[in-house]
């Protein structure tokens, strides 16, 4: 069903049917129960506390033995974060956040290649989202801040995170 098909059917429903299809659709979905539970209450600094220990537990987990180190983790919050309409500065902490605990999981491990190109993946991802937002002056040490720690610990694609920094 396109948009323009969606609204001609809801403006020809009366609102208490309306009102019906929301209850029917927050019973049904989790999502659109994920939604609303946000819009009424949104608790933004405690989804990100719950994510930021989510994505340190994947790096430096407690139950298990080793560390997955998976981006996806990651991934999937800021995407959630997105969905749900999270301020961005608190989606840029998340990046941030992200980014700190693979250069501290790097300090303690030999990583392969693929871990160096997904942290760069994801630095990229931080910048165009901070340009994105408006909001890199005030990012813009903690910006710096990580290519410079990044090539102290002389990561093999250093010279990619400096010329990055460099374009912004």
């Amino acid at each position: 069903m396109s948009k323009r098909a969606l609204k001609a059917y809801t403006d020809q429903l009366d609102r208490s049917a309306l009102r019906e299809q929301i209850h029917d659709l927050y019973e049904r979905f989790p999502e659109v129960k994920t939604y609303y539970n946000f819009i009424f209450n949104p608790k933004e600094d405690r989804l990100l506390a719950e994510a930021m220990a989510r994505i340190a537990e994947e790096y430096f987990p407690k139950k298990r033995r080793r560390a997955r180190a998976r981006r996806s983790v990651a991934h999937k919050y800021l995407k959630h974060f997105k969905t749900l309409g999270v301020d961005p500065s608190l989606q840029a902490e998340l990046m941030a956040f992200n980014l700190e605990t693979g250069l501290r999981f790097e300090k303690t491990r030999n990583c392969p290649e693929a871990f160096y190109k997904s942290m760069y993946r994801s630095y990229r991802e931080w910048g165009a989202h901070l340009i994105h937002s408006g909001i890199y002056r005030e990012y813009r040490e903690k910006y710096a801040q990580i290519a410079r720690e990044v090539d102290l610990a002389n990561w093999p694609n250093k010279d990619s995170f400096l010329d990055f920094l460099e374009q912004l």
